[in-house]
């Protein structure tokens, strides 16, 4: 219960601040005497999808140890953790890029790692990902994990959040503005949005908001292929990571708060669903390693 009063105090302080910001800025005066002003619309758009997607990604490591219980190890205290701390280490050597914090966190088989740049990330695994895979597998986990690092995947999809977030804010105004001067054609009195603007933004929030998602979760896809060639490379073959991907196929795996369930190793939907997956499946991921054999 902690862990969620924190995630929703954290959502509603961010909102807070971007309100402020955009009421002494005046961009959220972008409708007024009738009339839509897209410049100050847009830039009001911008702040919003680029400020909470920004706010979320600084957040990032500070929120993933909330809520997932996840505990840094900062000095070793048997040698599961010594090893999983020389693991990265070597891992972020080979990427040539500084250490990550390492963490360890209860739950079933999974893994993540998150943070605003290559020199703050952290990197952690459940209790049950160590005590389900071989320590080769989960080498080959951590390599994942690394390589998404490397790869700066948070900042991107950070990027591509704020972008559709931007077009969904826009364009579900830009819509409601005119459907609601369209219902209102014949009222030369009315100031201001009507309930016709109110309802058509939420309704096309909603719609656009699904489509957006589509597209958000097309890159999150593509991101977990290029972790893992990346695990690949940087294991000197795929096949460690092909057998933890496949003994990830068969164990039980702990689902990832919902702000952090992009982050995780596991996840994958098949048939329509996986339009919106964050993750392609276990088998997918599989043939493509396989090829580069």
């Amino acid at each position: 219960m902690k862990r969620v009063i924190l995630l929703i105090a954290t959502n509603i302080a961010v909102m807070v601040v971007l309100s402020i910001v955009a009421s002494v800025l005046g961009l959220n005066r972008f409708m007024a005497g009738g009339t839509l002003n897209l410049g100050t619309l847009l830039a009001f758009s911008g702040l919003i999808g680029f400020g909470g997607a920004f706010i979320s990604l600084l957040l990032s490591k500070t929120m993933a140890k909330w809520s997932t219980g996840a505990r840094v190890i900062e000095n070793p205290t048997n040698e599961t953790e010594r090893w999983l701390l020389f693991t990265v280490q070597k891992l972020a050597s080979r990427a040539n890029m500084p250490t990550p914090q390492v963490a360890i966190y209860d739950g079933e088989a999974n893994a993540f790692a998150t943070g605003p740049s290559k020199s703050n990330a952290l990197v952690a695994v459940s209790t049950g990902l160590l005590s389900s895979m071989t320590e080769e597998e989960v080498e080959a986990v951590l390599a994942h994990e690394v390589a998404h690092i490397q790869n700066g995947d948070m900042v991107t999809l950070t990027l591509i959040q704020g972008v559709v977030n931007t077009f969904v804010f826009f364009l579900a105004r830009v819509v409601g503005f005119f459907v609601d001067s369209f219902l209102r054609r014949n009222d030369e009195q009315s100031r201001g949005p009507g309930i016709g603007y109110m309802v058509t933004v939420i309704v096309c929030e909603i719609v656009f908001g699904i489509l957006a998602s589509v597209i958000v979760m097309y890159f999150s896809r593509q991101r977990e292929y290029r972790a893992d060639a990346g695990a690949a490379s940087l294991m000197g073959e795929p096949r460690p990571m092909i057998n933890a991907l496949r003994r990830l196929g068969g164990v039980a795996t702990g689902e990832l708060p919902q702000n952090m369930a992009v982050s995780g190793i596991a996840g994958g939907k098949a048939g329509l669903l996986s339009l919106l997956a964050s993750h392609p499946s276990i088998e997918s991921r599989i043939s493509m390693l396989e090829t580069r054999r």
